[in-house]
C-alpha cells in the first residue's frame, strides 16, 4: 500500500455515493500486478449484505475487464479527482486488448495487500473479494423499459464483493 493512502470504515465516509459512481464515475480492476485489467465504471451501489459491507459492480461480458474479474477472487474500485478525468475517459473508450490504457493514461499501478492492483493518483479505494455473482436476465425486468439500455443485448454480469479495505487519502 502507498504510503499516502490511510485504511479507513467504510462507514466513516462522507463521500455521496451517488455523485461518487454515476457523475464522478471509477475504475473497476482486477487481476494481479503482472496481469490486470481496468475499465471506468459509471454504475454501482455500496450497502450492507449479510452482515457485511458491500458493493455491486457490473462488467459487461464482452469486455476484456470480464476475463480479469472472472479468474481472480480480488477487484478493486478505485475513485479519483476531477483533473484524472481524462484518465477515466481512456480507461473507458479503450480497450486493453489492444493497447496498454493504463499507461495511456498515465496512472501509477500499486499492488493492494491481498494482490489486486489499484492506482496511486486515487484518492479512495475499495478492496473487494468476490462473494456473489449473478447474470442479469433481460426476462427478470419488472420495467421493461431497462432493456433499452441493452441495445447489444450485452447484459452485464452483477458482482458482490465484500469490502476486505477501504483506503484513502
Amino acid at each position: 500500500m502507498s504510503n499516502s493512502f490511510q485504511k479507513t470504515d467504510p462507514r466513516e465516509l462522507t463521500d455521496n455515493l451517488f455523485q461518487l459512481i454515476a457523475d464522478d464515475w471509477g475504475l473497476i480492476t482486477a487481476g494481479d500486478i503482472n496481469s490486470f485489467n481496468t475499465m471506468t465504471i459509471s454504475w454501482g451501489t455500496f450497502g450492507e449484505l449479510w452482515n457485511r459491507k458491500v458493493c455491486f459492480a457490473f462488467v459487461r461480458p464482452t469486455r476484456y475487464t470480464y476475463e480479469f474479474t472472472e479468474r481472480t477472487e480480488i477487484f478493486t474500485l478505485s475513485f479519483f479527482e476531477e483533473k484524472h478525468r481524462s484518465a477515466l475517459k481512456i480507461c473507458g473508450t479503450k480497450s486493453g486488448r489492444d493497447m496498454d490504457k493504463v499507461g495511456a493514461a498515465g496512472l501509477t499501478p500499486i499492488a493492494s495487500e491481498h494482490g489486486s492492483v489499484y492506482f496511486d493518483q486515487a484518492r479512495l479505494v475499495f478492496e473487494c473479494r468476490k462473494i456473489y455473482s449473478e447474470d442479469i436476465k433481460p426476462t427478470q425486468f419488472l420495467d421493461p423499459t431497462i432493456d433499452h439500455e441493452y441495445p447489444l443485448k450485452d447484459y452485464h454480469r452483477i458482482y458482490v464483493g465484500e469490502i476486505l479495505n477501504c483506503l484513502r487519502r
